[in-house]
């Protein structure tokens, strides 16, 4: 057999896959011609050519990723069909005419719309962001209306910004401003508590736009203070409120109970409302059986108790009586066992305390140190600051000013003993009213109580707020711990705690009654409700930046009605 030359024909073929040449030398010319012109063909069809866009594996690699999918991103995407007259479309074989295809676009990315929970970042407060026209078209989209605050202690206004973008008014934020002292301060002078209500109306006057101002409610509700004046004192100054509201603002004075002293068990359902929108547990979308938080108010001279009982079936429910509210809110209805006792706010307590000490030192020998510097050691004064009393003579009701101190036997235990005695006499006069819930009351037996063990009940307690470590849980030993420092005075203050916190030692040093605040703060939940000390209870003062309180759950309940705006004519 012959060997295959390098350069012959057949080894061409051989070298491409082919066979070896059948025929002669001048056929090879004609097969590389054709495979030339074929190669060319090819060529131009693979560069000129229609074709779908491929995307190359390698090239993949850094092409940016498609968001919410796992694969890269790709150009090759697929176009509706045309639109045919009249609105329709051409179908291809095989689809279902009226059946969306899915289709594949490239993702746009836009910022989320964030909404401004306060004054300071609203872009325009005439406006809402949350949607661009009112659920009714017979409302406002945005709404605003004004809650005063006469406390025993001070008054304060919350002015709230609503928006009608559902089906009920949602609240976006407030503004808050207070003034002292309460109204009750100006008994007997009617016109000048009124004008002390000026620098809250006229921070409304800033806040609300003009256009808004003749639709916005304003009401003035006062709460113990003023309650405990006597005679007419206390319809007088309302009186003289309400004429100056109508005669130097714009507003539009609520038409029923727009300046009163609220009852007590409203503040305490108010409050109970406030808390619970806020928190998300009464809203009309929130789940059937979501619980409800128990609410524990602290004002100055009252304190309340409001929460939903939760029954086992063997019990048919609360009682009739005053001790029961009825709610029908968020298109649900809530059955409230609620109680205000007046006499036992913080301002009442300290009062009650001062007037104790000031009798056990008059029934007992000074000590030498009392009797050189006439005053009267007070062990729930935080030891080695003092204060200067006005106490009330139980028999004759004068008022005399007492220089007490704490000196070196200010604590808690002592306190404690103090505030134990004053809750016990208190119990024993005061039968009715009580802070010995369980005991005295039939209206609140003790099988409620295991009905609010989760969530834990929150506790409007404002002065304990900044001492407290946040974000932490808190149990009723937690305020026993700090009022044992709080008692011990500056150094046990700055060394151990809050010596960073140059505001709340400034506040600590110029209130040396911090000390009875918080031991009475503890007695009123072991003693009127005795709660154990390692219970759990949630301390807030804010939530979505608004302050908590009875005046959001009112101005929901004032806000929820009919509409009405000031008539021009009125001024």
């Amino acid at each position: 057999m012959a060997m295959i030359s390098p350069r012959s024909s057949n080894y061409e073929r051989l070298e491409g896959g082919h066979g070896p040449t059948r025929t002669g030398a001048p056929k090879r010319f004609g097969w590389k011609k054709f495979a030339l012109v074929a190669a060319a063909l090819i060529i131009l069809v693979y560069l000129f050519g229609p074709r779908a866009s491929k995307s190359l594996p390698w090239k993949s690699k850094t092409l940016p990723e498609s968001p919410g999918s796992g694969y890269p991103y790709s150009d090759d995407i697929e176009q509706d069909p045309a639109p045919l007259p009249g609105g329709h479309t051409k179908t291809k074989v095989g689809e279902h005419k009226g059946v969306d295809k899915p289709k594949v676009t490239k993702p746009e990315t836009h910022p989320a719309v964030i909404h401004p929970e306060s004054y300071e970042t609203d872009p325009d407060p005439s406006k809402t962001t949350h949607c661009t026209t009112p659920h009714d078209p017979h409302d406002p989209l945005v709404q605003y209306a004004l809650m005063i605050d006469a406390g025993s202690t001070g008054s304060r206004i919350h002015i709230y910004k609503f928006n009608n973008c559902g089906p009920s008014a949602e609240y976006e934020y407030e503004v808050f401003k207070m003034t002292n002292p309460g109204l009750s301060s100006f008994a007997g002078r009617p016109e000048e508590a009124a004008e002390s209500l000026d620098v809250l109306l006229d921070e409304a006057i800033r806040i609300v736009p003009r256009s808004l101002r003749k639709c916005t409610p304003v009401a003035v509700k006062a709460t113990a203070g003023l309650r405990l004046l006597p005679g007419s004192q206390s319809a007088d100054i309302l009186h003289a409120v309400e004429d100056r509201i109508h005669e130097k603002y714009p507003f539009k004075l609520q038409e029923k109970d727009g300046v009163v002293i609220m009852d007590g068990k409203d503040e305490g359902v108010y409050a109970w409302i406030t808390a619970n929108y806020l928190l998300g547990t009464i809203k009309g979308d929130t789940p059937k059986d979501t619980p409800t938080y128990a609410v524990l108010d602290l004002g100055g001279a009252s304190t309340q108790i409001v929460f939903e009982p939760a029954f086992s079936t063997k019990h048919k429910g609360l009682e009739e009586g005053e001790h029961k509210y009825d709610l029908k809110f968020g298109g649900n209805t809530h059955t409230l066992y609620q109680h205000s006792y007046l006499g036992y706010g913080l301002m009442r307590a300290r009062a009650h305390v001062h007037t104790l000490v000031d009798f056990m030192a008059s029934i007992r020998p000074p000590s030498s140190k009392e009797k050189a510097q006439n005053m009267v050691g007070n062990p729930c004064l935080a030891r080695g600051t003092r204060r200067v009393i006005e106490v009330t003579d139980e028999p004759t009701r004068k008022k005399r000013k007492v220089t007490m101190d704490g000196d070196d036997i200010g604590s808690f235990e002592a306190c404690d003993r103090i505030v134990q005695l004053v809750l016990a006499k208190d119990s024993y006069d005061l039968r009715a009213e009580t802070l010995l819930v369980q005991r005295c009351l039939p209206t609140f037996p003790p099988r409620l109580f295991p009905s609010w063990q989760s969530p834990p009940p929150l506790l409007l307690y404002d002065r304990l707020h900044p001492l407290l470590p946040p974000k932490t849980p808190i149990t009723v030993s937690t305020i026993a711990e700090t009022a044992k420092e709080i008692c011990q005075g500056r150094e046990t203050w700055s060394k151990k705690h809050w010596g960073n916190d140059k505001e709340l030692m400034a506040e600590l040093e110029d209130r040396p009654e911090w000390c009875l605040d918080l031991t009475f703060m503890h007695a009123l939940l072991r003693l009127g409700y005795e709660f154990q000390d390692d219970r759990e209870v949630r301390i807030e003062k804010k939530v979505r930046e608004t302050e908590l309180g009875w005046c959001l759950g009112a101005t929901i309940a004032m806000v929820g009605g009919e509409l009405t705006c000031r008539d021009s004519a009125e001024g």
